[in-house]
């Protein structure tokens, strides 16, 4: 295994890291730049409150999948008031396929916390913000590695970082042979001891832009890498071996009957999840879980009865699929249902409602509801033209 030497190694593998940056560098990030889109120069600090955005918005998800969503929300809410008095309901509207819910429950709570940080201070100083990684570790939602990034984006402060991309360069530049949660420390030390302390913003993001670009998981480019001569990977000729691979997980997979109710005035029948279970605060169409042995029409039918009280006939079968979390797999089945008797009452939900179609766009659904909801559009035209 490879130790980086001395100071001069070091210090010569900052300037090739930050040469890399300055011509191949994803210089273009909306929220790495100054409000009139330049490039900030080392002693200017950049707006803090988009960076907090797009910063847990990237947790878990890559950056041209967050990019959208950024520039939505920060029309929606441009400044951290108006995050801060918004509703839930308007937060995870906005959130909605992004996944990974609760993270917009927390930067909900952290505005607020925020407010009371700022109190009657000028929100669009950057000085008006925290500057430590104290303060920023205390806020719901941030870790080490969004502190980090959010202050030495925001200030140029020097502070390391360890997401996803820099685990993989410095497991491969020592030639780690442990996983990346047995080797934490280890990389810590590493990003803090390489941190360019007289650049961190730039040095920082040249570490993640050479992750996602060059030091990808597979087929990395190591031909035009800045740091191919000190990696030990690349000499060794082993980096498809590096990280280490962990054993692959077997999904537990389940089957949800899902019930489409839909009325005589063509409305459909959504509840709203507790604030205790997963993606809180989101709607969907009522269904469960098939038990051992039962077929998927009666757990329609079971469980509309026990999650909302009512009796239903279930009628044609709209669609099939699975969706694949990060922890399991589900196999939606998904059928239409008439109401036979009984009011529904949310015995498991916050609330329940009937509304019609085009007003399923004023809920915020989780993404596996979205196939269920262009199905049952399809079929509603379907039986209003046949």
């Amino acid at each position: 295994m490879k130790t980086l030497g001395n100071i001069e190694k070091i210090e010569s593998m900052r300037v090739d890291l930050l040469k890399w940056y300055a011509s191949y560098g994803r210089h273009w990030i909306p929220w790495k730049l100054k409000p009139d889109g330049s490039v900030p120069k080392k002693v200017e600090k950049l707006p803090v409150y988009p960076i907090l955005i797009a910063e847990v918005m990237l947790q878990q998800t890559q950056l041209n999948v967050v990019l959208p969503y950024w520039e939505n929300w920060m029309k929606v809410f441009p400044t951290v008031f108006d995050l801060a008095s918004a509703l839930d309901h308007e937060i995870l509207i906005e959130w909605q396929g992004l996944g990974y819910y609760s993270r917009a429950h927390r930067i909900h709570q952290t505005s607020k916390n925020l407010i009371n940080i700022l109190r009657d201070s000028d929100h669009l100083n950057p000085e008006a913000w925290p500057m430590d990684i104290e303060t920023w570790i205390a806020l719901p939602g941030i870790g080490r590695t969004t502190a980090a990034s959010i202050i030495s984006s925001a200030f140029n402060i020097p502070e390391a970082l360890l997401d996803g991309n820099v685990k993989r360069i410095l497991t491969r530049l020592i030639g780690s042979q442990e996983s990346f949660s047995t080797d934490l420390k280890r990389l810590w030390n590493l990003s803090d001891l390489l941190l360019d302390r007289d650049s961190p913003r730039d040095f920082n993001q040249a570490l993640m832009d050479l992750g996602a670009t060059i030091c990808t998981y597979r087929n990395p480019k190591c031909f035009c890498c800045p740091w191919k001569r000190y990696c030990f990977a690349y000499l060794a000729g082993n980096t498809s071996k590096i990280p280490v691979k962990a054993s692959r997980k077997v999904l537990p997979h389940s089957v949800i009957g899902i019930g489409v109710v839909i009325n005589d005035f063509g409305q459909v029948l959504i509840d709203q999840r507790k604030n205790d279970q997963s993606m809180a605060g989101m709607w969907e169409f009522p269904g469960g879980k098939q038990e051992i042995g039962e077929v998927v029409e009666t757990t329609v039918i079971r469980e509309l009865f026990e999650e909302l009280s009512i009796k239903v006939k279930i009628g044609k079968k709209l669609l099939e699929f699975d969706h694949f979390y990060s922890h399991k797999k589900l196999h939606f089945v998904v059928y239409t249902c008439h109401l036979i008797s009984g009011d529904p009452k949310p015995l498991a939900s916050v609330q329940t409602k009937w509304v019609h179609p085009y007003e399923l766009i004023n809920y915020p659904f989780p993404a596996a509801n979205q196939k269920m909801i262009s199905a049952i559009k399809d079929y509603l035209v379907f039986e209003k033209t046949s």
